[in-house]
């Protein structure tokens, strides 16, 4: 089997190579949330992430080396307070998708855009601009609602709940317009009015980038289906047969559209050599040194307590987002790693991406132990 290593070198691809990212690897790994301090992990341990350039840099290269297909940064502008300020330093996705493409060479790199915050033109000028930094290595998470408080640092209403992906669409629409073939163009939407667009250059290689979407409610799980080449979905965390159900529901619903998709889940992964090394590790950063009033905070902006849920279940959501704002919890050993990850690409998904309590630290040990038990199995190649 022929396995590509890198972006191609030449001036046109297909979409397909896009959505493959240029290799034939049947699952799909990623990293998700390097970009904001302590990552995913609402944890106070002293090594918890710090999201600074020099280690998103030095991740995204050793990714590169490693064989990683991409990573995926979470959009975020105001961090959730606690004692540690969780995720109270971030980096802004599009310009650190485009400074970590410069510096690899097969890596996908997405940018998370909030798209009420972002107005369409300037956007598609930002996004074609990584496109072509990286000979078509850029992929955008299109991100429709989130905190009130942070649209507010803004001056930025959110609208009703299905208004927004009404609004998404006309904005995707537009971005799509400017990356397409089109000298010039108007647009007439309800929420957007454009006048005499031109947008040069287009896209690196004569298609466009992987767009992305993570919408949980039915108004964005439509808006997914109908408009991305990637939707990313809760794996259940119960019922692998869950997971299936969901994964082709999803696959199937696109198919009647006449449209090809991809389905991805995100993850939390403590590997260590022992499944008891795992869990005592899990143990101590996720229960014993979680930063429970950042927790509580989160929690909050949900409204979800024990007034709302019943104590029960409020104690039940407070593990669930002390480790990684939610995600498939994954602890144990390589062999459990592997034979989750193999379990979850026999359910029909195409990747994961995933965290770390610390992404340098422990992405090596994963890399050397998790990866080749997935090429033994025949899920990945080996790497380049």
């Amino acid at each position: 089997m022929n396995v590509r290593t890198a972006a191609p070198s030449d001036t046109r691809f297909s979409m397909r190579d896009r959505m493959a990212m240029y290799n034939d690897n049947a699952l799909k790994i990623g990293l998700f949330g390097s970009n904001c301090s302590s990552g995913r992990a609402v944890t106070q341990v002293p090594e918890r992430w710090t999201g600074n350039w020099e280690d998103n840099l030095a991740l995204a290269r050793m990714s590169d080396e490693a064989g990683i297909e991409f990573m995926l940064p979470v959009g975020r502008w105001k961090g959730y307070g606690g004692d540690t300020d969780y995720m109270g330093t971030t980096l802004e996705t599009i310009t650190w998708a485009t400074g970590l493409l410069a510096k690899t060479r097969r890596l996908i790199v997405f940018g998370t855009v909030h798209a009420p915050l972002f107005h369409p033109l300037i956007a598609a000028k930002q996004f074609v601009t990584a496109d072509h930094v990286s000979g078509g290595r850029f992929g955008l998470n299109i991100v429709v609602g989130w905190n009130e408080d942070e649209f507010q640092m803004f001056g930025v209403t959110q609208r009703e709940h299905d208004a927004r992906y009404d609004y998404a669409q006309e904005w995707l629409e537009a971005v799509k317009l400017a990356w397409g073939p089109q000298e010039d163009f108007d647009y007439q939407g309800q929420f957007i009015k454009l006048k005499n667009v031109r947008a040069k250059p287009k896209p690196h290689g004569g298609t466009r980038p992987l767009i992305m979407n993570a919408g949980a409610s039915p108004a964005g799980r439509a808006f997914a289906i109908r408009n991305c080449d990637a939707f990313f979905t809760q794996a259940s965390r119960t019922s692998m047969a869950e997971t299936a159900k969901t994964v082709q529901a999803a696959k199937d619903d696109a198919k009647a559209q006449g449209r090809e998709l991809d389905v991805y889940a995100v993850g939390v992964v403590t590997c260590r050599p022992t499944e008891k090394e795992a869990k005592e590790y899990y143990n101590y950063a996720t229960i014993e040194n979680a930063d429970w009033s950042a927790v509580d905070g989160i929690l909050g902006k949900k409204n979800i307590s024990p007034a709302t849920v019943g104590e029960e279940e409020f104690q039940k959501q407070r593990h669930h987002y002390a480790h990684g704002l939610g995600g498939l919890l994954m602890v144990g050993d390589p062999d459990q790693i592997a034979r989750q990850l193999a379990d979850l690409h026999t359910a029909g998904l195409r990747g994961i991406g995933f965290s770390f309590v610390n992404y340098l630290k422990e992405l090596p040990y994963f890399c050397d132990e998790v990866l080749p038990r997935l090429e033994r199995m025949g899920i990945r190649q080996k790497r380049p």
